[in-house]
């Protein structure tokens, strides 16, 4: 049962993962095809539940994968993630995006 259960969560990330990637591919495009450019770049520092060294990888590359952001490094202590974003509206809804989203998806999956 335990395998089931693991097996719909894998699905259901892939599904999800592949929302954000087509999103994040539409945004980006948008703005390389429109005149004027929307981008607002920052840096993001977002505390990490995430405590494994293949949870923070798997976080990290889903990050790096999705155009618009990228991750740039993680502390000594593995407590917080650095992140580059082109469009950074507003922080706090930039890292509740991570945590809500990406990082509890994938502690969800690999716990």
């Amino acid at each position: 049962m335990r395998i089931i259960k693991k097996i719909f969560q894998i699905i259901l990330f892939s599904m999800f993962y592949l929302k954000e990637l087509v999103l994040a591919n539409f945004r980006v495009l948008h703005d390389v095809l429109t005149p004027r450019h929307y981008m607002k770049p920052g840096f993001v520092a977002v505390p990490l539940e995430a405590k494994t060294d293949l949870e923070i990888l798997v976080l990290l590359n889903l990050i790096s994968m999705t155009p618009g952001t990228l991750s740039v490094d993680v502390s000594e202590n593995k407590e917080t993630l650095f992140i580059h974003v082109m469009y950074l509206d507003n922080i706090a809804e930039f890292r509740g995006m991570i945590k809500d989203k990406f990082e509890s998806r994938v502690l969800e999956v690999l716990r």
